[in-house]
């Protein structure tokens, strides 16, 4: 996309917190926070992604590692070695990206089973409505 939606300025929606959400959507989905948490340890290669991120599957991951290139947040490296090497970094803004989502992976890991828990009994309700 090679200008501003609607013909607005960058500088224009730069300043529009209603943009944050286009972000927030890109950075905030659990791959790329997963994906940033992984990374944060240094630089890995895809497989090695793979086996870290539990549940992703290989399109996912490469979908999220494109978009999270495409937005600054990492890095791709490519080795001229047979087999390629391809290996993925934070940049700085990615890393500050870590720092700021930190705590909230750290309250989920914390609350996992008591989110379990509530719902459980949320689940075993009566009136609950099926999911």
């Amino acid at each position: 996309m090679s200008g501003a939606a609607g013909g607005e300025s960058r500088a224009a929606r730069a300043t529009d917190p209603c943009q944050a959400r286009e972000v927030l959507g890109i950075v905030g989905d659990k791959w790329s926070l997963l994906i940033v948490r992984n990374l944060s340890q240094g630089p890995r290669r895809f497989t090695e992604l793979k086996r870290a991120v539990d549940g992703i599957s290989q399109r996912m991951l490469t979908v999220t590692l494109r978009d999270l290139e495409r937005d600054g947040i990492l890095t791709r490296t490519v080795l001229n070695v047979m087999p390629p090497h391809v290996s993925y970094e934070l940049t700085p803004m990615g890393r500050t990206l870590r720092e700021a989502t930190a705590p909230l992976l750290e309250w989920s890991i914390t609350h996992l089973t008591h989110i379990d828990a509530a719902r459980s009994a949320y689940d075993a309700r009566p009136d609950t409505p099926p999911a």
